[in-house]
């Protein structure tokens, strides 16, 4: 199956979902409010998850969506729904204030409040191993949003426990395929980069980019990973440190020979820097026994990776199973590296946690 609709549709509606979230980005106050696990969510997480259900719900009717939020606290906070509610209505695809094809294509507009709240909602699949399911978050890496840092809007359709597209909307990271690996995203110095990049695979169609619009789709080229001497590689990790172990991380690094300091970046956007070679190595390895990743922290970057000539796994060498639900349940950690370098690094990695 080429899923070609399936991508069309994932790449407009997250193109969409980033005019919202950016336009959020700018503004100096948030709307954040805490979820039960005190972790923030924003009006931007909101407004994105309801333009994007609203979208697959439009193509694709009986599918089903693992998205993050859900809207049970904003039927509560009226004046947060409204304030949600005028950024969803202005948050379209077009062109000098027309709306576009591609805005019709994902169902135009949302009627009303309740509509959006509805759409929110529509998130709440116990995911798992059979059927169409759509993993979502948002806005994936909230505290970077927050602090003005990178972050991403990432979107996968799973079927049967497979992942088979990938999107992910990473509006502060370079257009540019070749633009160094940095978190920076103020352009204060003398590197200065159009910014605004969408990453998109299908299994077994390569990986590509593109820049963000705000109409169509722009052209897209392919992407690639670069092997790079292991010595010479450059890593990622995550920059909380409750999200993945840093020390782990460095005595991992040491052991491989590897002197670059690592770049700490906030969200799947390390998954498409490493998918397009501005990195090598992303590792997310485990803080607690008990820390479980989401399938929508991962599905679609580790779709574009593979994609790209990478491999994705667990720390133990596992493959990630998206068809237990919306945990990788059977899964921890995480390790990325070009397919020449994996084998050494996952021995790396077996050996420091197995020293632990």
């Amino acid at each position: 199956m080429s899923y070609a609709k399936e991508l069309r549709v994932a790449s407009l509606a997250v193109q969409r979902a980033t005019i919202l979230t950016q336009k959020v980005f700018r503004e100096k106050v948030k709307g954040t409010v805490s979820k039960d696990d005190k972790s923030p969510v924003t009006i931007g997480d909101f407004g994105a998850q309801a333009l994007i259900i609203q979208a697959i719900k439009h193509n694709f009717p009986q599918d089903e969506i693992v998205g993050e939020e859900e809207a049970s606290a904003l039927r509560e906070k009226p004046d947060l729904t409204q304030e949600i509610w005028k950024l969803v209505k202005e948050a379209r695809l077009s062109s000098a204030g027309t709306e576009s094809e591609a805005e019709k294509e994902l169902g135009g507009p949302l009627k009303s409040s309740d509509a959006m709240l509805d759409a929110i909602d529509a998130g709440n699949s116990a995911g798992g191993s059979k059927g169409r399911i759509w993993a979502l978050d948002p806005i994936d890496g909230t505290k970077g949003f927050l602090r003005g840092g990178q972050y991403a809007v990432c979107l996968a359709l799973i079927v049967d426990g497979e992942v088979k597209v990938g999107v992910l909307g990473c509006p502060n990271l370079p257009v540019d395929d070749k633009a160094p690996l940095s978190a920076d995203v103020s352009d204060t110095g003398a590197e200065k980069h159009q910014r605004g990049v969408l990453f998109a695979a299908v299994i077994g169609q390569g990986a590509t980019s593109q820049p963000l619009g705000t109409e169509d789709l722009l052209p897209l080229r392919s992407i690639h990973m670069k092997t790079p001497a292991i010595k010479d590689a450059s890593f990622c990790e995550s920059v909380e440190a409750g999200h993945s172990s840093h020390g782990d991380q460095a005595k991992i690094a040491e052991k491989l020979g590897i002197t670059r300091s690592s770049v700490r970046m906030d969200s799947q956007a390390k998954y498409g820097s490493v998918a397009r070679g501005a990195g090598d190595l992303y590792l997310r390895l485990p803080v607690s026994a008990t820390y479980v990743e989401k399938i929508w922290d991962h599905a679609a970057g580790a779709l574009i990776v593979a994609e790209a000539g990478g491999i994705v796994t667990d720390a133990h060498g596992n493959d990630l199973d998206f068809g237990q639900g919306r945990t990788l349940a059977k899964n921890k950690g995480i390790v990325v590296a070009p397919k020449t370098l994996y084998p050494e690094v996952i021995e790396v990695v077996k050996s420091i946690l197995s020293a632990k």
